[in-house]
């Protein structure tokens, strides 16, 4: 069982743009409404060029399952916010999400030496706020009635984790990954 993030390319137009036009995915964006080809384009070529994002194609053994990134990268902050998501349904409940979670911790806290990584979920997604705050996340914020989706609006939790919290927490996790089965050599940033 290996999990990487590899770079996004061009090739990965296609199948980014059906994952995101799922319902799976879609539930959990801040927007439900069907994105258009020209919609997708737009996005994925400032996805592809914006120096302050940075995407992430996920793989499982190999196979592309899902997408993940940083956004509003800021050095000088030393902080970015951060999102993934599982467009294969066959991967969910498999401990790749908590993977893909220990790659990107280990990336922004080790190789890239931010300070802190924010995120922003829907209260109603709590099995993702709760892997968050496995890896060390505290909820530092609830926006009330933040996104109008699917005729409601829905409140969010911002949550974010210090470099300090991972080092406190990350061997914990290491150790979680590995009782499911992966080993330090699974879990890979690139390449």
């Amino acid at each position: 069982m290996t999990v990487r993030l590899r770079a996004l390319t061009p090739h990965d137009s296609a199948r980014v743009h059906a994952w995101r036009n799922s319902a799976e995915v879609a539930a959990f964006m801040y927007t439900d409404h069907h994105i258009s080809p020209g919609e997708h384009d737009r996005w994925f070529a400032a996805a592809l060029t914006d120096g302050t994002r940075v995407y992430w194609i996920i793989e499982d053994d190999g196979a592309p399952v899902g997408l993940a990134n940083l956004t509003r990268i800021d050095l000088g902050r030393r902080s970015c916010d951060w999102a993934y998501y599982l467009g294969e349904a066959s991967v969910r409940g498999r401990g790749v999400g908590a993977a893909v979670e220990f790659i990107v911790l280990d990336h922004v806290f080790g190789a890239v030496g931010l300070h802190k990584l924010w995120c922003e979920v829907l209260l109603e997604n709590e099995s993702v706020w709760r892997l968050h705050e496995s890896f060390g996340f505290t909820a530092e914020a609830r926006f009330r009635d933040h996104v109008w989706k699917g005729g409601r609006f829905h409140d969010v939790m911002g949550m974010g984790i210090l470099d300090t919290d991972w080092a406190r927490v990350r061997d914990a996790c290491a150790e979680r990954l590995a009782a499911k089965g992966y080993g330090p050599g699974d879990l890979v940033m690139g390449g």
